[in-house]
């Protein structure tokens, strides 16, 4: 009874996160051009410094904000603000006040992949990790492989609101998801929030420091490829928005194919730590390409691309799987810690652009070059992790 019951939960929590994925992917390439019409290309990457600052100060809160209110709780407020700000991006015209929503959506997506995760490691067990991350990675990552393609049919000129509120209609049912299925989730005895005490406890488990080390940099790769790839592809190679959705929705078709299948070989067969280090070369390299890339073809656009995600992919299941074996929901400070990687990463990441960008004579496309170097200091933190076979 018990694991029907779990296994009813997991169920939820696959397609909640299926279509969370969709609500939160559908915006992602398009945030960059709806905030270059009210903040010039340069400065940017500031709005996401801040959103990213202000998201880690409140990772800081969530064990505290868990252990008071719980993660259904949690989850359902987290819902309402993201309807809200999503409601405010699609119709308010004021730059002040869709800076703001901007930001609260930045936020609010944080979080509630962090109270899925609690949720996730609620309804699962260490020996299934592997299988359970990739089959929830796998249902997320098809919501993305096809969001960018409906984004670009569903944007015309510069119709931005028309995305923020398709955005909204796939926000819906997670909520109802949400109040039908796991309202009756139960909660663990979460430990309070000692931040001192968990960055000590990270600093000296070194497993645990390198693959968190590991996250923040293919977050890192992230945040750039997010923020500067659209813009790129559109000001300065000559992408329309339709091409540039055909392109990205190719680009993320290996984050449904490879990630379950080495979830499960990293539980049965290898060790996390191999097929992590030829993630961090794979991506290193095809990243670095494209800053001598200088057609128009969308063919060799999307290749390119579609490399650069295998091995971002294979980084990203590697990463997770690792650090999901090593804590359990119990571990909420860990959790949490883990999760600010990625907040840590779009408060750095974009800094340093908009830095590049505004005080050396530092071209775009140069961007990609950089990147790709950075990526082979993954190679680091990928074989100095213990596997855990």
């Amino acid at each position: 009874m018990e694991t029907k019951l779990k296994n009813q939960g997991l169920f939820a929590v696959y397609l909640l996160g299926f279509l969370f994925a969709f609500h939160t992917a559908i915006p992602t390439y398009i945030n960059s051009s709806f905030l270059n019409g009210f903040i010039p290309e340069k400065m940017m990457g500031i709005i996401y410094v801040i959103g990213s600052f202000l998201t880690i100060v409140c990772f800081l809160f969530m064990p505290f904000i868990l252990k008071r209110f719980g993660n259904y709780k949690t989850a359902f407020t987290l819902i309402v603000l993201e309807l809200i700000a999503l409601l405010g991006l699609a119709f308010l015209k004021s730059p002040v006040w869709l800076a703001v929503l901007f930001i609260v959506n930045m936020i609010t997506i944080t979080l509630i992949y962090f109270s899925t995760d609690i949720f996730l490691e609620g309804f699962s067990s260490n020996k299934s990790t592997g299988l359970v991350r990739g089959i929830y990675l796998t249902a997320v990552n098809g919501a993305w492989a096809l969001s960018p393609f409906l984004a670009g049919l569903i944007l015309t000129g510069n119709d931005y609101w028309k995305i923020y509120l398709a955005s909204f209609i796939f926000l819906v049912p997670v909520f109802f998801i949400l109040i039908s299925s796991l309202r009756q989730f139960k909660d663990s005895d979460y430990e309070a929030t000692h931040v001192w005490r968990t960055a000590k406890a990270v600093w000296h488990n070194k497993n645990i420091l390198n693959i968190f080390l590991a996250n923040f940099l293919l977050f890192f790769f992230y945040s750039w490829m997010t923020i500067y790839t659209p813009l790129y592809m559109h000001n300065n190679i000559g992408f329309s928005f339709k091409e540039i959705g055909i392109i990205f929705s190719i680009m993320l078709l290996p984050f449904i194919f490879v990630q379950f299948p080495l979830g499960r070989l990293a539980d049965k067969m290898w060790g996390e730590k191999e097929i992590l280090s030829l993630g961090f070369v794979l991506t290193a390299i095809t990243t670095a390409v494209i800053s001598f890339v200088s057609g128009n073809s969308m063919f060799m656009w999307a290749s390119i691309l579609f490399i650069t995600r295998i091995g971002a992919a294979t980084i990203e299941v590697m990463c997770d799987t690792y650090f999901f074996k090593k804590v359990d929901c119990l571990d909420t400070n860990l959790i949490s810690f883990y999760r600010m990687s990625g907040p840590a990463a779009y408060l750095i990441a974009p800094l340093l652009a908009t830095l590049m960008f505004n005080f050396t004579p530092f071209d775009i496309k140069y961007l990609f070059l950089v990147l790709g170097l950075l990526m082979f200091i993954g190679l680091k933190f990928s074989l100095s992790i213990r596997d855990t076979k």
